[in-house]
């Protein structure tokens, strides 16, 4: 019988009774399908004519690849804007001199605490005053992700290099290294392989957090299945819900693929004595 320092493995009345727990499980996640299946049902959202429109290339060709784009520009531009915003404020408050680690931590603290709904509507609304008129959609929503975001990142950043046991700083001190060594060559290659979980995590939420662009219009994949296609095609907002949906988990899944796959090569191509960092409480709440 196989052993595990973590938890003593079940007996046969434990192995009967989680059994028994799944079989229940299983039945009543299938009940509620079964039961959202006949709901639309009734309502007729199976009929094959609203989904007809999703099964013609011209729909994918004018609504949902452009916004598909929209969606993975803005999130592209933000999710870069934000690594280098939350490295740059991670560092400052980390820094020795109070006229950088203060400021820093004001900004960081600020913009972590405001809803990235309340960002963006302010930006977008105060872009015209400062610059004139034209639309500062994408500007919007791409500034507001990263001051959020980056300020989640800045404190992923901190959490990271204090993560690294104070053995590795001192040992490269003795060394005769430099500050700006220590930080470039001993501490920040240590502390990425244990941060990139978190910070994947939060580009995730970067990513879909991009759908709150659909309250200024800005054209994404949420404004174009739940705005356009709807008023293109009556009825069908039901079957765009469940295809953007998809579109999304499979945006997500790869995102997650990818970070993993990036994780396992960097723990494979370096050795770290830093704990993995978990996202703090409320990180990923941008809609909020």
């Amino acid at each position: 019988m196989s052993t595990s320092v973590l938890f003593d493995a079940p007996g046969p009345r434990g192995r009967v009774r989680n059994h028994a727990l799944t079989v229940v499980s299983v039945i009543a996640v299938g009940a509620v399908v079964y039961g959202v299946y006949k709901g639309f049902d009734a309502k007729g959202q199976w009929e094959g004519k609203i989904w007809q429109p999703f099964l013609q290339w011209e729909t994918w060709e004018f609504y949902i690849i452009p916004g598909l784009i929209g969606t993975l520009k803005a999130a592209a531009v933000a999710a870069v804007l934000a690594l280098a915003f939350g490295a740059i404020f991670g560092l400052a408050r980390l820094s020795d001199h109070a006229w950088i680690r203060v400021p820093a931590g004001v900004v960081v603290e600020v913009f972590r605490a405001i809803p990235l709904l309340l960002l963006i509507f302010f930006i977008f609304y105060l872009a015209p005053l400062l610059m004139g008129g034209g639309d500062y959609a994408f500007m919007a929503v791409v500034v507001g992700l990263m001051l959020y975001n980056g300020s989640v990142l800045a404190e992923v950043v901190r959490a990271g290099v204090q993560a690294v046991p104070k053995g590795q700083s001192e040992a490269a001190y003795a060394v005769g290294m430099r500050k700006n060594q220590v930080m470039r060559l001993v501490l920040l290659p240590q502390a990425v392989t244990a941060m990139m979980p978190a910070i994947v995590s939060q580009l995730v939420v970067l990513l879909k957090d991009t759908a709150l662009g659909y309250i200024i219009a800005y054209v994404d994949l949420l404004n174009t299945g739940f705005k356009i296609l709807p008023a293109r095609f009556f009825g069908s907002l039901i079957p765009a819900a469940i295809v953007i949906g998809i579109i999304y988990v499979a945006l997500n899944m790869a995102l997650s693929y990818l970070a993993t796959w990036l994780e396992r090569r960097s723990r494979r191509s370096r050795k770290t004595a830093a704990k993995p960092v978990t996202p703090a409480v409320g990180m990923g709440e941008g809609a909020a």
